[in-house]
């Protein structure tokens, strides 16, 4: 049977890897958050000011943040362990239930009453997001809670086949902590995926892959962004060699992404999105496909590939949603 051109794979190869995730545990360090939908429809504007009346048709809620990508994970049938920090409050309490519901880990989650639980909700009518309300401390975490949340996730990586680091810029990565952490990734040969955040620079000293968008590339490099494709790739190359990382996936969206690494070319790999929805939680899905298909061991390229694949998938839906192996062995084929 023919293979399926830009993921180097035949579709038996592709259905063997997919079946192999359900084998691999994965560790998501970062920040947690709980996220909020309230759907409803608008008919009318309001007398009191200048803006919509939504009627409340239903809501919904699911781990947010770092916890989306465990939610991903577990899409994917891979048993995803969390480790970052939440509020004693009903909002944590919450969070921890849904995070159960989906048999994911928590033995990670630190619980502290100095800060809530961070909490997006967003209110959409008609498929567009009319208005989002975050609830959260501005504060970083104390050198106390950020300890605690290390150790427990030291505690847990060594049963674990991958290691994530999703960077919201919420307080919980410093230099210190992220330099542990991806010491113990080496010291166990552990693939380790990152993702970092344009409002926290830190280094990402040999990291398996580093996945910036645009933005976060060249907000790491102290440059103003640019929309042109040879600034993209002067920018790839200078934070693969700074960050000394095995693989950086610089992700720009409509135009797709590039993978850099030492000794080759860049590689340009072109969206595949058919159509756009919603683009919430895209990088999540990108980071845990990329995790899972090095620890799996495909190499960078195919694992990169094999995201942007599954990102096509995630934008057209709505809300942060997360992609299964069925649809993406049926997206596969469909595009081979």
């Amino acid at each position: 049977m023919a293979s399926i051109p830009y993921l180097h794979l035949s579709p038996a190869r592709l259905r063997s890897t997919l079946t192999r995730f359900r084998s691999l545990r994965a560790l998501v360090v970062g920040d947690l958050m709980l996220d909020e939908f309230i759907y409803g429809r608008v008919s009318r504007i309001s007398p009191e000011a200048p803006v919509p009346v939504v009627h409340v048709e239903r809501e919904q809620s699911y781990p947010g943040g770092a916890a989306n990508v465990a939610r991903n994970l577990a899409a994917l049938g891979i048993h995803a362990e969390l480790s970052g920090g939440i509020g004693q409050d009903a909002s944590g309490q919450h969070l921890l239930t849904l995070l159960r519901h989906t048999k994911i880990g928590t033995s990670g989650v630190c619980r502290s009453t100095k800060f809530p639980t961070i909490r997006k909700t967003r209110i959409l009518a008609r498929h567009q997001q009319v208005v989002r309300v975050d609830r959260e401390e501005p504060s970083h975490l104390s050198p106390k809670d950020r300890g605690a949340v290390l150790k427990k996730a030291l505690q847990v990586l060594p049963r674990c086949h991958a290691l994530i680091l999703e960077d919201y810029g919420k307080g919980l990565f410093d230099q210190s902590f992220v330099d542990s952490l991806l010491e113990a990734a080496r010291k166990h040969r552990i693939p380790s995926a990152v993702d970092p955040n344009v409002h926290n620079p830190l280094h990402w000293h040999e990291a398996t892959l580093v996945k910036p968008n645009r933005v976060e590339a060249f907000g790491a490099l102290g440059q103003p962004d640019s929309s042109n494709p040879k600034d993209w790739i002067a920018a790839g190359e200078e934070l693969l060699i700074r960050w000394n990382c095995q693989n950086l996936l610089l992700t720009l969206g409509e135009n797709g992404m590039i993978l850099f690494q030492h000794n080759e070319k860049p590689y340009s790999i072109p969206s595949r999105a058919r159509e756009v929805y919603d683009v919430s939680g895209a990088g999540d899905t990108v980071i845990s496909v990329l995790a899972a298909g090095l620890a799996a061991g495909l190499s960078g390229q195919v694992s990169a590939e094999l995201a942007n694949l599954a990102a096509g998938i995630v934008v057209g839906k709505l809300g942060t949603a997360t992609v299964t192996p069925e649809e993406i062995m049926e997206v596969a084929r469909n595009h081979g």
